[in-house]
């Protein structure tokens, strides 16, 4: 029996895969699409993806791909500068396309061991006590002990759960698509210049070789969204918005999108789960939504993997849901807030001018900076330090970095009184002795360099569970994290 299927070989699926295998569970991604579309729906990851990748030792590759950006206008398009100073040591934009980077997560979970099949749909599921038997297309019956959805706003797998999707529906729809030009640079450059001033939803950008990413507003809400626009379609958009068309020709690729906010009511349904897009859907404002569902398969990850391992404690899994639901709701409210401020009409527009004019206040654009870039994330664990919940930055610890000692997936005991335990959980924690010599089970991290607290321990995400330097407040919350000491 494999461990864990998940249906969906995106961004958010693979993530997750990979997150599994860490941990050695057997892992299957079931794909519906036989190759890898190409087609560019997301353009980069924000700081706290960075984070993540950097977390898990993908980042220089992840960077040779893409290109560094501080820059704003992040927030409904407002053109404020790169807040200075950020909590992190990423405060940038990775610009890189959504094909790229499925391609490798693809790439590292299939060197992780994850069996990915392509040209399989999901088709039905049926669990029990023990286990979760899932139909594809193609007659194939399959069996795991868990099956995660994450096969998109559409999800099979969450309406054959039969879970709830409370929301609005699409008000307003986009066409964007993948097509070459006739018209010369600076004439695109200046129409995109004169347009964009009032609609925000048009653009106009190169995609290398010839190609160039076209988005412009449909002329109305479609019945089904998952029929692409014709290319007579998009020339007519752009005649009725930009006062040309650009002699666009060759698409590539087309395709729509609305602006439906949607939420599941719970992302656990026994042992089948729910991730990604399939969990929520939002518009595609700020360029969260990539980002988002990687953060899921992130706190997922560990989580699950503890659950098939038999060393998670009572709740643990359920956490997913109860830390994850409110940041994507938060994801949504944001996302509704900036559709207004796009409006052309004379009320919003007003309040646009009001908000770019709070946004020249650094403490305003830093707040939301930080929600778009989810470095503002805390989940909710109870009273404690100021910390506790957050995720911490990556940090100096002598001649290493704190990220760097996070790629197996582990929890981390970082421990700068050099008398702190986690015997019984070793198989589950490392401990980093910051007296500047290797403590039991630990690796020496010189002086604790930019640690300004005495011992912190981190869950396999990063997030801080506990910060103290008492070994009994130490022993309350690694059960709580990591289930039982080993006997």
């Amino acid at each position: 029996m494999t461990d864990v299927i998940i249906a969906g070989g995106g961004p958010t699926g693979l993530m997750l895969a990979c997150e599994l295998r860490l941990h050695g569970l057997r892992v299957q991604v079931l794909e519906k699409e036989a190759e890898p579309s190409g087609f560019v729906r997301a353009l980069g990851l924000h700081v706290r993806s960075i984070e993540i990748m950097d977390q898990r030792g993908l980042l220089e590759r992840f960077l040779a791909h893409g290109r560094k950006y501080e820059t704003g206008g992040f927030f409904a398009a407002l053109d404020k500068p790169w807040p200075a100073g950020l909590d992190t040591a990423h405060g940038y934009v990775l610009g890189i396309p959504q094909p790229t980077t499925e391609r490798l997560l693809a790439e590292h979970a299939a060197a992780l061991g994850v069996e990915i099949r392509r040209g399989s749909a999901l088709t039905g599921l049926c669990q029990d006590a023990h286990g979760v038997t899932v139909a594809t297309d193609g007659g194939t019956r399959l069996r795991a002990r868990y099956l995660v959805g994450c096969d998109g706003g559409r999800s099979t797998v969450r309406k054959l759960l039969g879970v709830a999707f409370p929301g609005e529906p699409s008000r307003v729809d986009t066409l964007l698509g993948e097509m070459r030009l006739t018209a010369a640079p600076e004439t695109v450059a200046a129409v995109v210049a004169e347009v964009r001033a009032v609609e925000k939803r048009f653009g106009v950008g190169p995609l290398g070789d010839g190609l160039f990413r076209v988005v412009v507003p449909a002329a109305g809400v479609s019945a089904d969204r998952s029929v692409p626009p014709t290319l007579d379609e998009v020339r007519q958009q752009l005649r009725a918005v930009a006062g040309t068309d650009f002699g666009v020709h060759a698409p590539r690729r087309l395709a729509r999108f609305g602006d439906a906010t949607r939420q599941a009511e719970r992302y656990r349904t026994g042992r089948v789960l729910l991730a990604g897009d399939a969990a929520h859907v939002h518009p595609p404002l700020g360029g969260q939504g990539l980002n988002l569902g990687v953060q899921d398969a992130f706190n997922l990850g560990w989580k699950l993997a503890a659950e098939v391992a038999g060393w998670a404690p009572a709740g643990l899994l359920d956490s997913y849901h109860a830390e994850r639901h409110p940041v994507a709701a938060a994801v949504l409210d944001n996302t509704r807030a900036q559709m207004q401020l796009l409006s052309t009409e004379p009320g919003p527009r007003a309040v646009r001018r009001l908000v770019a004019e709070l946004m020249d206040c650094e403490e305003v654009n830093r707040r939301l900076v930080g929600k778009i870039t989810a470095i503002d994330v805390r989940y909710d664990f109870g009273e404690g330090h100021r910390l506790l919940g957050r995720r911490l930055r990556d940090v100096r610890l002598g001649r290493r970095r704190l990220y760097e000692l996070m790629h197996a997936g582990r929890g981390l005991l970082l421990d700068r009184t050099g008398r702190l335990s986690v015997a019984g959980w070793t198989d589950r924690v490392d401990r980093v002795d910051g007296s500047g010599t290797p403590g039991a089970h630990g690796t020496s991290c010189g002086d604790g360099g930019e640690l300004g607290f005495p011992a912190v321990l981190l869950r396999p995400d990063g997030h801080v569970a506990w910060v103290g330097d008492d070994q009994r407040g130490l022993d309350e919350q690694l059960p709580r994290w990591f289930g039982a000491a080993a006997g």
